[in-house]
């Protein structure tokens, strides 16, 4: 691996050098870099094209100002990722990530009258469709104003770890495979340890997974080790889901999507195209499958039990929804992402029956970067989200011990200033993402501020948590994946 490699370079992709007999340099390299940019601007263009043709045939909104303004979220949810893609930038698309979220957490559910809409009057899914707008029109800007140049001091400029570690990268994931096969299969992790021995494990699993899938993307990832990659990511995609979180496992394999277009500027589609149907029919059968092995009706499941496992998954996955179930289990993977119902409930009973918090659950981010050691009755990192559900009503505080509801960063925002505060959190977020990723654009992807950026990438895309959560759960991934480099230079020299 070139260790010297900032995350802006062109690329050279040595295929593309063996299927067309042209001349080689740098000019060829550039050229052939902006052809796959305009390809994949092109590709894109037609696809978001299609896919609001789509919406607005199959719109389940009534309101013709919802139904636009649902499509205006769309369309600016793509714009920062297509503007990157037209540029053949070679950047992390931290900001366009963390902008594209709203697509699927807001826009597209408006559109399709997600199921919990109905019990909200039209002024206020209106009002929660503008501030989402709001939101995405004063993050982009901001972050199109702000500037940021690249710093050059030794620290920015400088790997993290010394010698060779790119033959050490496939041992990250395989350090998540075994932290996964210990933790689900077997008792040897004491409790007050599991923490800790997490963190470690997926910090270094993050890592590698996104590197070598950006490796791969830059064409230096060995035909061999590719191999041995799509193997691990496939194991560690199914441990993770047989936890019965897909979550965890879908949110794997988007950093290894993010890595490999981010640097090749092509889009997987056959893998996309068969790994869609197949996550989507196990969400179906999820709920089936939780009854049961949650509620103790089976017996816990072994590692030799997974292939059986599955099977019993996808059996009832393509069964469909059993007679009885309850109608909140019947709903589709991409409603399970929305968060445009919370806002819509945050915004019809804020201020009319409960006042703002001004800043309630913002006050109490200082303390999860406490250490629980000093602080041992320390709130519990979903202290804001649990404050909020109490406080609209959702949970009561013994319930919040045993289940989480999901509210985001808008939902957030809102309940504390209302669109005010929607404006401030796009206008944190738009320029802190721009200054963090301006400043690192030079460095290597193995450099400290390297790593960081690799966490920004895979908390880009969280978009369900809080500020608080997102900032203690960011800030304790960075110590992790920079303590790594540290340690492993003084075990391997």
């Amino acid at each position: 691996m070139r260790r010297d490699t900032p995350m802006n370079e062109e690329p050279t992709d040595p295929e593309d050098a063996q299927d067309e007999v042209v001349p080689s340099g740098p000019a060829f390299r550039i050229d052939s870099s902006a052809v796959r940019s305009i390809k994949l601007f092109r590709l894109s263009l037609v696809f978001l094209g299609a896919l609001v043709a789509y919406l607005a045939y199959t719109a389940k909104v009534s309101d013709t100002v919802q139904l636009y303004l649902g499509i205006l979220i769309v369309v600016l949810g793509f714009l920062p990722g297509l503007l990157w893609i037209k540029r053949a930038e070679y950047h992390l698309p931290i900001f366009e990530t963390f902008i594209a979220t709203t697509i699927v957490a807001y826009g597209i559910p408006l559109i399709s009258g997600h199921e919990q809409l109905q019990f909200y009057d039209s002024a206020a899914i209106t009002t929660a469709a503008i501030a989402v707008v709001l939101f995405q029109v004063v993050a982009i800007m901001t972050f199109a104003v702000v500037r940021a140049v690249p710093k050059r001091g030794r620290f920015w400029r400088e790997d993290a770890f010394s010698g060779d570690f790119s033959r050490y990268l496939s041992h990250g994931m395989t350090l998540s495979i075994a932290y996964s096969v210990v933790d689900q299969f077997t008792d040897l992790i004491p409790d007050d340890l599991e923490g800790p021995i997490r963190a470690i494990c997926f910090g270094f699993g993050i890592i590698a997974t996104f590197v070598q899938s950006r490796r791969w993307g830059l064409g230096e990832l060995p035909r061999y080790a590719r191999s041995g990659f799509m193997i691990q990511l496939a194991t560690l995609v199914v441990l993770n889901v047989a936890s019965l979180f897909l979550v965890q496992g879908i949110s794997t394999l988007i950093l290894a999507l993010l890595g490999y277009v981010s640097s090749s500027k092509r889009f997987p589609v056959v893998a996309t195209i068969v790994l869609l149907p197949i996550f989507a029919i196990l969400h179906q059968g999820k709920s089936a499958m939780r009854a049961k092995y949650w509620e103790g009706r089976a017996p816990k499941v072994t590692l030799t039990q997974l292939p059986d496992f599955f099977g019993e998954w996808v059996i009832d996955g393509l069964a469909g929804p059993r007679k009885g179930e309850a109608p909140e289990e019947k709903v589709s993977l991409l409603d399970r992402t929305s968060l445009i119902q919370i806002l819509c409930l945050v915004v019809s009973e804020t201020p009319q029956r409960l006042p703002y918090i001004y800043g309630e659950t913002y006050a109490q981010i200082p303390g999860q970067f406490v250490p629980r050691f000093f602080w041992p009755g320390k709130p519990v990192g979903h202290v804001s989200t649990n404050t909020l559900a109490v406080y609209y009503g959702l949970q009561r505080i013994e319930d919040t011990e045993k289940t989480t509801i999901a509210f985001g960063l808008l939902a957030e925002a809102y309940s504390n200033f209302g669109l005010l505060g929607v404006g401030l959190i796009a206008f944190l977020f738009g320029s802190v993402l721009k200054k963090v990723s301006g400043w690192a654009a030079d460095s290597p992807i193995l450099s400290y501020p390297g790593l960081i950026l690799i966490v920004l990438m895979a908390w880009s895309f969280q978009d369900e948590f809080t500020l608080s959560i997102w900032l203690s759960s960011f800030y304790q991934a960075c110590v992790v994946v920079c303590i790594l480099p540290f340690t492993l230079n003084r075990v391997l020299h």
